[in-house]
């Protein structure tokens, strides 16, 4: 029987980025019981307002006659989900888990026997002082590679805050990664990455807004920075995908379960991305513990040693008790430490 609870996540403090602020987060965790044993599976479907084509008012509507559909005798894979990602993701991740005997494991992987994974040190859109504040810190807990967003202040004093950071730290102690969230206007997008470089910055997610493929294109072949897509892969089909990475030819993909559309889809845009060359890392989009949970244990199945954006839990009040933990720089499962749903 699959069910669902709504969950209403409060950050601690605004999350900003070039799109707005936010104050709180709903989520919906799904749950598959089984009959006989009354285990239970946990899925997270965690739209995010203002990107997830799957944010819409009448959402949890849509949730009920999915989970209707599935609970009368429906396979995953026959219902259309091609336009519910975080759907896709958290029932795919509910049947996982119930799978391994409801104990939030969902594949075969060595980060839940402690074998941590690397991860990026966030910095939000804030004032300078705060920014470079919360950047110090980071550094200081151990991480060496610093991702900040950026696109809301003035740019100026952006490029001051990375030439503080950069100063203080080469390019071979610290790696930088910016994320721009599509804020960059394309009449001065060039300028500004060529501004950006003497910063030697390991990359920058989506500078210019998304679905603009053919500039995208330039962009990619022109910047003196390696681009990543982000919100470029929301929304694009299975048959659109090698396309479209063979016409923009990024150097880096970004993959965010919730937003594409779970975790198989994701393994197809890595395959495609392989046979053409193109690297890729994962990034929460802010789930609570349930979906980073979820997204750390399939990125540890893939053994990759690039850090990745799964810093996000400590992020709200009321998050979801878990064993992960985040600490030196890295996100571990600490099994002294118990799930509490």
């Amino acid at each position: 029987m699959f069910t669902y609870k709504k969950h209403i996540l409060q950050f601690n403090k605004p999350a900003t980025t070039s799109r707005g602020s936010m104050q709180t987060h709903t989520v919906y965790y799904i749950l598959k019981t089984d009959a006989l044993s009354k285990k239970m599976g946990i899925g997270e479907a965690a739209p995010l307002p203002g990107l997830s084509i799957d944010f819409v008012e009448n959402f949890e509507t849509h949730l009920h006659l999915i989970l209707n559909q599935l609970n009368n005798g429906f396979k995953l894979e026959d219902i259309d989900l091609e336009n519910w990602p975080s759907i896709q993701f958290a029932v795919e991740t509910a049947l996982s888990d119930l799978k391994f005997g409801g104990i939030r494991k969902i594949c075969e992987n060595e980060f839940i026997i402690n074998k941590p994974i690397a991860i990026n040190g966030l910095v939000w859109m804030n004032n300078a002082d705060e920014m470079l504040a919360e950047a110090a810190q980071k550094i200081e807990a151990g991480f060496n590679c610093i991702k900040f967003k950026i696109g809301s202040l003035d740019f100026d004093e952006e490029c001051r805050i990375l030439e503080k950071i950069r100063s203080r730290y080469n390019a071979f102690k610290l790696e930088i990664r910016t994320d721009a969230n599509g804020a960059f206007a394309n009449a001065d997008a060039f300028e500004k990455l060529n501004t950006l470089k003497r910063f030697e910055l390991h990359s920058i997610e989506q500078p210019i807004k998304a679905k603009q493929t053919d500039f995208m294109q330039e962009v990619c072949a022109k910047s003196p920075i390696p681009i990543a897509l982000d919100e470029e892969l929301i929304g694009v089909k299975e048959h659109e995908i090698k396309p479209l990475l063979q016409f923009i030819k990024p150097q880096y993909i970004i993959l965010k379960p919730t937003l594409i559309g779970g975790l198989a889809k994701c393994q197809f845009w890595i395959d495609k991305a392989h046979e053409l060359n193109i690297n890729w890392w994962f990034t929460s989009a802010l789930e609570s513990n349930i979906g980073l949970n979820a997204i750390a244990q399939y990125c540890s199945s893939l053994k990759t040693a690039m850090p990745q954006g799964l810093g996000t839990g400590s992020l709200y009040k009321n998050n979801i008790d878990s064993p992960l933990t985040v600490s030196n720089g890295f996100i571990h499962y600490d099994n002294s430490k118990k799930w509490v749903f």
